[in-house]
């Protein structure tokens, strides 16, 4: 929640590529009787079957992997994506998806999985899933960016109903 969503709740302000001390984070999440030991924290993201959090190569920095709701620039090159990347949600959004496209809603990017599994778990946290795939080759041909988040998430930004295609489930 902080690190993507509020991180003024703990004081924090997120610096160049989402990036924010270890030291600081703690801080904050004591300020706040949140509190928990840097062993923890490490363990939380090691741990995290989705990678939410990296920590930078010197161990003196974390961030939100992606999904942020706050403004804020990872930093992330734009990359060549596969051919066709997925997108997992409920069913019960299909209509206005079909209709508008995918789009970022609360979050900065539009998510995307590699596989169909994963978008499957994704879209199964809001209701009975279905999986829509997206020409990513076509879209990015045409001059969509596309980023690749620590975490393997692909990241872009609304994608028009022309690209997307609901998957047989």
């Amino acid at each position: 929640m902080i690190l993507r969503h509020e991180p003024s709740k703990a004081g924090l302000s997120l610096g160049i590529g989402g990036w924010v001390r270890i030291e600081t984070l703690l801080q904050g999440l004591n300020d706040i009787n949140r509190g928990i030991s840097q062993e923890l924290l490490i363990r939380v993201v090691t741990e995290n079957d989705k990678k939410r959090f990296s920590i930078s190569e010197d161990g003196l920095l974390i961030r939100a992997a992606q999904g942020h709701s706050v403004d804020v620039d990872l930093k992330l090159q734009p990359k060549t994506p596969p051919a066709l990347l997925y997108h997992g949600t409920a069913r019960r959004f299909l209509n206005q998806i079909m209709t508008e496209g995918l789009k970022p809603m609360t979050r900065q990017h539009v998510h995307l999985s590699s596989d169909i599994k994963t978008a499957k778990k994704v879209g199964q946290r809001h209701g009975k899933v279905v999986v829509l795939s997206v020409n990513t080759k076509l879209l990015h041909n045409n001059g969509q960016s596309f980023f690749q988040a620590d975490n393997g998430v692909w990241l872009t930004n609304v994608i028009s109903k022309e690209w997307l295609k609901l998957l047989d489930q």
